[in-house]
């Protein structure tokens, strides 16, 4: 736990920090734009000579920048920093909404622009990964819980990763489509709407519910087979995993995806979130 909490103190003061820089930007936008402004506005508005109300204004910054200010003028100039303070904090909000929506969009248009057979055919690799089944254990078969905790490993090092990836279920490692059918007969609903469900029922209770919306599933038929295709956008958050009393921070290295140490942790999030990406 405090390996858990010292990650999320982290990713806080980065968070701060940004937003600290845009609500101070805009303070000296709101005072240094917004009042001049006003004031500018309200010289024309009480004189007709344009080159009075530009000296006006220019006036006024002069007393601002000399400290020459009445304390009511002080009263309206932090009204002003705070008005521009609450702009730059929100167009920082919303700068980030639309990048982040943006890099989803185009990572998923040239994902769907890929085909299953070409994509199999790369192999695995950082951002290509094969698993057998979701929950039915090949070697025994039988039913086996841990399988989905394979699967679930592997998505958060694809959510915690800068680009994501592609997981396919229902593919050897060697590239033989296995298919899905084994694993629909463990499901209440056998066919590709209860298997949807079951992924994202262990995404949203083992990952957060949140992040279902990062985890992206088509189902392709390949000579009568079922394969699951899970495209994966990168999560604007660290993905952690409950493993009993320990959390636990995956990524991807090369075709694999291994757990963190604590100072692994620390300076990839550092690397991977900063400036809210």
């Amino acid at each position: 736990m405090k390996r858990f909490f010292l990650l999320i103190l982290t990713i806080w003061r980065q968070q701060m920090k940004l937003y600290l820089l845009a609500g101070l930007a805009g303070a000296v936008i709101g005072v240094f734009v917004l009042a001049p402004s006003y004031d500018y506005i309200s010289a024309r508005e009480s004189s007709s000579d344009p080159l009075s109300s530009v000296q006006f204004m220019l006036n006024q910054v002069g007393d601002m920048l000399t400290g020459k200010i009445s304390h009511g003028n002080l009263m309206l100039l932090a009204f002003y920093a705070e008005i521009g303070a609450l702009i730059g904090l929100l167009s920082l909000a919303f700068y980030t909404l639309i990048h982040n929506r943006v890099v989803h969009i185009d990572y998923l248009k040239a994902e769907l622009d890929k085909d299953l057979p070409s994509i199999i055919r790369q192999g695995e690799g950082p951002y290509l990964e094969f698993k057998s089944s979701l929950r039915w254990d090949m070697a025994e078969s039988r039913i086996n819980r841990s399988l989905e905790g394979v699967i679930l490993k592997t998505l958060a090092g694809f959510l915690n990763s800068h680009v994501g990836g592609t997981l396919l279920i229902g593919v050897a490692d060697n590239g033989e489509i296995i298919g899905l059918e084994k694993d629909f007969q463990t499901l209440k609903k056998p066919d590709q709407d209860g298997f949807e469900q079951a992924v994202m029922t262990a995404i949203s209770a083992n990952l957060g519910a949140d992040l279902c919306s990062f985890v992206h599933v088509l189902f392709h038929v390949i000579d009568d087979r079922h394969v699951c295709r899970l495209i994966v956008s990168p999560a604007n958050r660290p993905v952690f995993i409950d493993l009993g009393n320990s959390q636990k921070f995956y990524v991807r290295t090369g075709g694999a995806t291994r757990d963190l140490n604590i100072k692994e942790a620390l300076d990839f999030i550092a690397g991977r979130w900063k400036r809210g990406k």
